[in-house]
């Protein structure tokens, strides 16, 4: 198992992560920043817990990053 963590508030709406990794990310029609699906918030940092199957592509999703605000742990 693997999480996802992702700073949200440096986000600058740049769609790589949805495009990389469509079923984890979604652009928010409110303010063009992107949203981690399922993803929890905690003082404005958002986490996801994914399996081995969503892993390649939220490596891709968080390397396309120019604000590199996704990190992927093992844990």
């Amino acid at each position: 198992m693997f999480q996802i963590i992702f700073i949200r508030s440096k986000c600058i709406g740049c769609n790589g992560c949805v495009e990389a990794a469509p079923d984890r990310w979604r652009i928010s029609k409110k303010d063009g920043r992107c949203n981690l699906i399922d993803g929890k918030e905690k003082k404005g940092i958002y986490q996801a817990i994914i399996s081995m199957d969503e892993y390649e592509q939220n490596v891709q999703a968080a390397s396309c990053c120019p604000a590199k605000v996704i990190q992927l742990k093992v844990m």
